[in-house]
């Protein structure tokens, strides 16, 4: 599982890397990973301390920091 779960985060990492800030809708569009693969990568990334998360109104965006 931790396996999975580091492979998902690579993909999001490499993902906002290239694109910027994004939202977990777009990440798991773009990235075709499911919405508990996002998340459970985007835990992961945000307890290393590689992510920021900024909310403006309703939407969330993530980004690395």
């Amino acid at each position: 599982m931790s396996e999975s779960i580091g492979k998902a985060a690579g993909l999001i990492w490499s993902f906002l890397d290239e694109n910027g800030p994004a939202s977990s809708t777009k990440i798991t569009t773009v990235t075709k990973l499911t919405k508990s693969e996002v998340q459970r990568a985007i835990g992961w990334l945000a307890c290393e301390g590689k992510l920021d998360f900024e909310t403006k109104g309703r939407n969330e965006t993530i980004s690395l920091r």
